[in-house]
């Protein structure tokens, strides 16, 4: 049968994004969209003749608010979206559920909304749009129960969206809290609304009637170099508070709801720390106790977090998931990790670290020592294992510039060319160590990353795509500004291991919202390959 369709797309996306909606229609109807002719300031609207129903279209379409036949079907994504809406300025449990699932008109949102459901819990660093994964999955024609991979599985946008897509997802991220963040996002979406609701009633009411559990404490389970870091860091008393919120939380069944709690009470403690909040590193910003009120705080996280997922829930009682595996683990030992897999995923969809720009693992010290994720004396070996560190020792910094005067036959030409370039720049003028390392920073960054990509492309099917979203970044050598294109050095590095190079797109950026926005990349490019 075919089908007269109408599609509406979402009026205040980008033109990158505009790009990508179409790609994907086209995709999924199996036929060119025509645009409809409109007066000025009505909605963009696009026709199709399709054999797909339109109940298909409506569930999968990323970037579009309704699919019009005989009727007029809202996209499911535009449906998720629009709880955030309900759920803003404190409303009631009870009038989520009178609410949702909505009936009738839908509180469309009039901005990009990335953090719905379980998107929305906790502040991460380098967190890329969820439409774009759902977006790439449609482009990627991965099939049914198909298989998505990340090999840096972040916060887990990647695999949320793949297992809401009913996919099969694995993921590997070398953070600890990463992993612990992936993993729970994702075992929410199958946690009863029932269920949530009562621990957060429990666990509120504990709270506020300062009844602490006994038998559960956090800081008498710590190790010593963990209990002495994180006395540096809180007052006597917000310690104290801090551990009689856990034991709140360890009051309620093992699982993805406790781990929500656990993700929220992470999420205050830089704010009620020592620590300035809004900075990348760990730097001491003394604040007045009287001011601190971990409680209220925490009340407050569980609050809208515990909202934003029962509205989700609410709206979606019905759903049909995918699976999911995130491991702990190192991106650049993928075959060893992923050795199961070989030749058998469909889709690499991810978003790598950039290159020497973010401290990734430090800035998460307090919740690694608090959550018991990563002990304090192992922070400094994981920190330099990660890809896009940008701290290094002298003797480091030798090493990986000897190796790199050795493997520059295997890097593209202009990627050493830029980093000679860099090291010639800053050995002529008195530059800081920061500056010293950076040369051999950088060829470690991108020798990592072709480790990656051999990796990755070992275990795709031949002809899968591998979607990556990654952002350029710039530096003052010499006292010149040099940028850093590594979009386009990672798109050359990609060529020279199997996999050939479909398109880059570069995406405006949104002025990011979260407490790191004054380390926000200025330009990110998607870049699409497949292997051959």
């Amino acid at each position: 049968m075919t089908y007269e369709l109408t599609c509406r797309i979402k009026p205040y996306i980008q033109p990158f994004e505009r790009e990508l909606a179409l790609r994907e229609l086209e995709a999924l109807a199996g036929a060119l969209p025509r645009p409809v002719p409109r007066d000025p300031g009505q909605p963009e609207c696009f026709r199709v003749r399709s054999q797909v129903a339109p109940g298909a279209l409506a569930r999968d379409l990323a970037f579009w608010e309704a699919v019009r036949g005989e009727n007029t079907l809202t996209t499911t994504q535009s449906l998720r979206e629009s709880t955030v809406n309900v759920v803003r300025n404190g409303i009631s449990l009870e009038a989520i559920a009178s609410i949702l699932p909505f009936n009738g008109s839908v509180p469309f949102p009039n901005r990009r909304c990335l953090r719905y459901g379980s998107h929305g819990l906790h502040e991460y660093r380098g967190k890329f749009f969820p439409q774009l994964v759902r977006n790439f999955i449609n482009l990627a024609k991965v099939p049914s129960r198909g298989v998505v991979a990340d090999p840096f599985s972040g916060s887990g946008t990647t695999a949320v969206e793949a297992i809401l897509a009913e996919r099969t997802v694995v993921g590997l991220d070398i953070n600890p809290l990463s992993v612990f963040m992936a993993k729970t996002k994702c075992a929410l979406l199958r946690v009863k609304v029932s269920d949530l609701e009562d621990a957060y009633v429990k666990v509120r009411s504990l709270l506020l009637a300062g009844a602490q559990p006994t038998g559960c404490s956090r800081l008498r389970k710590i190790a010593p170099s963990d209990a002495e870091y994180l006395a540096a860091w809180f007052h006597p008393r917000v310690l104290e508070e801090l551990d009689f919120i856990y034991a709140s939380i360890c009051s309620t069944p093992t699982g993805g709801i406790r781990e929500l709690f656990l993700l929220a009470l992470s999420n205050i403690l830089r704010k009620v720390s020592w620590q300035r909040e809004d900075d990348l590193r760990v730097r001491r910003e003394i604040k007045l106790i009287d001011e601190i009120d971990p409680i209220r705080e925490f009340l407050q996280e569980i609050g809208r977090s515990v909202r934003l997922v029962l509205a989700f829930l609410r709206q979606e009682p019905n759903r049909r998931l995918g699976k999911a595996r995130i491991e702990e683990g190192d991106a650049r030992h993928l075959q060893t990790h992923w050795r199961s897999l070989r030749g058998k995923v469909d889709a690499v969809i991810t978003s790598p670290p950039y290159a020497t720009a973010l401290p990734y693992l430090d800035t998460d010290r307090l919740s690694l020592c608090f959550l018991g994720l990563l002990p304090r004396n192992e922070h400094r070996k994981r920190d330099q294992a990660m890809i896009g560190n940008r701290e290094i020792t002298e003797r480091a910094r030798t090493h990986y510039w000897n190796e790199f005067t050795r493997a520059k036959d295997i890097l593209p030409a202009s990627l050493t060319s830029l980093i000679s370039r860099i090291q010639s720049l800053n050995q002529r003028g008195n530059v800081g160590f920061r500056r010293r390392n950076l040369a051999s920073l950088l060829y470690k960054y991108f020798s990592d990353m072709r480790q990656v990509f051999v990796g990755v492309s070992e275990v795709l099917k031949d002809g899968a795509s591998v979607f990556v979203v990654v952002g350029n970044n710039h530096t003052i050598a010499g006292g010149k500004h040099i940028e850093i294109p590594t979009a386009d050095l990672l798109a050359e590095i990609v060529d020279s291991v199997g996999l050939q190079t479909v398109q880059r797109i570069p995406m405006e950026m949104l002025v990011s919202r979260d407490i790191f926005r004054k380390n926000a990349i200025g330009s990110e490019s998607i870049l699409h390959f497949k292997k051959l």
